[in-house]
Order: C-alpha cells, then sequence, then structure tokens
C-alpha cells in the first residue's frame, strides 16, 4: 500500500478561505497532524486519525507524518495560513532530507493557503503593492542579532515589511526593539497596520504612524505590516482608510 503527505494550508482562519484543494486533501486523508489550534479546525469523522502536538515539535511532528505514509496512511500535515511561510512544508522536507532513504520516493505535495499577511494586506487595501519583504520576529530558531541586521537592511532598502510572530508573552522586549530599530532606521511616520486574528469573529485592524506604535499593540496571533517611504493612506468619510503602495518608483 503506497500512502502519501499532503501539506496543507488551512488559510487564515475563515473556511470560506480553505482552498478547494486544501478541502479535498483532508476528505481524502486517514491521519491529521498538527499543532493543537489547526488540528482541531478539521471536522471529526469516521475512520479519521487526529495527532494534535505542541508548537514547538515542528521535527517530530514531521517525522511522524513520513513515518505513517511510509506505513501506507494517507497523511495530512495542517498549518495556518500557508504551510510554505514559517510553516510546516519546510520542517517536513528538512525531516525528510535527514530521514531514511525510502522516504525519498514517498508521495509528497505542498497544498498552498492564504497567509496571514495577505488575508491582512486585503482587508487594509494594498500596503504590499510594490516591493516587500516578510520576516518572522520570533528567535527560537534563529539569534536575534540576524533579526536586527535584516530589520536594518529592510528598512534601508524602502520595502514594505511584513512581521509574523511579533510578541509573544516569553519574549515581549523583541517587538519594542523592532519598533525603536524601524524608528531609527526609517525618520519617518510609515503607516503601521496591526491585523489580529483577520478573517475570524476576533478580527481588529489598526493603522497608526510609526511614531506611535507601541509594543502593547501586537501579539502572537498579529501580522504586523509597516509600509514604505511611499505608502500612502486614503481617508474616506465614515469608512476606514484605504492603505496601500503605489505600483511604481520615479526614477
Amino acid at each position: 500500500m503506497s500512502g502519501s503527505v499532503r501539506i496543507v494550508g488551512l488559510g487564515p482562519g475563515a473556511e470560506t478561505l480553505v482552498t478547494p484543494e486544501a478541502t479535498d486533501a483532508l476528505a481524502r486523508a486517514t491521519d491529521i497532524v498538527g499543532y493543537i489550534p489547526y488540528v482541531a479546525r478539521v471536522p471529526d469523522r469516521p475512520g479519521l486519525v487526529k495527532h494534535a502536538t505542541d508548537n514547538r515539535v515542528e521535527a517530530d511532528r514531521a517525522a511522524h507524518a513520513l513515518s505513517m505514509a511510509a506505513e501506507g496512511r494517507h497523511v495530512a500535515v495542517v498549518s495556518s495560513g500557508d504551510p510554505g511561510v514559517f510553516a510546516m512544508a519546510a520542517a517536513v522536507y528538512e525531516a525528510l532530507e535527514a530521514g531514511p532513504k525510502e522516504w525519498l520516493t514517498l508521495d509528497i505535495a505542498v497544498l498552498p493557503g492564504i497567509t496571514a499577511m495577505l488575508a491582512a494586506a486585503a482587508r487594509a487595501g494594498a500596503p504590499l503593492g510594490h516591493d516587500f519583504c516578510a520576516i518572522n520576529l520570533s528567535d527560537n530558531l534563529k539569534p536575534w542579532d540576524l533579526i536586527e541586521r535584516r530589520l536594518r537592511l529592510a528598512a534601508e532598502a524602502d520595502f514594505a515589511m511584513a512581521f509574523y510572530n511579533p510578541r509573544s508573552k516569553s519574549r515581549p522586549e523583541g517587538f519594542a526593539r523592532t519598533l525603536e530599530i524601524l524608528r531609527d532606521a526609517c525618520g519617518d511616520a510609515r503607516p503601521v497596520i496591526f491585523a489580529r486574528a483577520v478573517s475570524t469573529p476576533d478580527e481588529h485592524i489598526l493603522t497608526v504612524p510609526l511614531t506611535l506604535a507601541t509594543p502593547e499593540m501586537a501579539d502572537m496571533r498579529t501580522v504586523v505590516i509597516v509600509g514604505s517611504s511611499r505608502t500612502r493612506i486614503v481617508e474616506r468619510p465614515g469608512l476606514a482608510p484605504i492603505v496601500y503602495t503605489p505600483r511604481s518608483v520615479p526614477a
């Protein structure tokens, strides 16, 4: 019996933002593997086995999925948003490269989803309309000095920036330092969008100038988008403003 692994993006939260391809893969799966709240998003059904684990065991989770596929199971590894953006796709391929040679012939595919950065940008307008970068502010898997270097270089290059995992209870100082670096490097009032729990009932969008942004405006359910020097805000009477970055830059 030949098994398979599908690395599935569940989107930012709303069921309407899950792709038909992802829904089909979940319906065919014999096993669901993932972080506890993401596995809980998949409905129970007869014959489906769920393997929910903590958020800091990605390598073990990936190896478990590959091992079950090698035994003939059809495994869906679930991530929120897109599994290729700071999520489980890379973890599965790291485990594949380090694992037994027989895993290399497994049927493995990544099924993309709408990542939180894009869902947040759509709610705000089009802040990523020109060149941009995405930075994971967690220092669990990389040193903080590398994060600082990338922040300064991104600001120097005048990218719009999207930040994942900005501020957790265990490391609240990281985002405070991020704001300090940006104020020092940018020296202007770029718009900062705090998009929390986009597409869920808890959704909250806040746009403030960089000069007024505070660490407490973000948590681990928030994606933060910082505009470039070209990013515009269009005020609308009685409606939320539109934040967008023009597609062109004058010579």
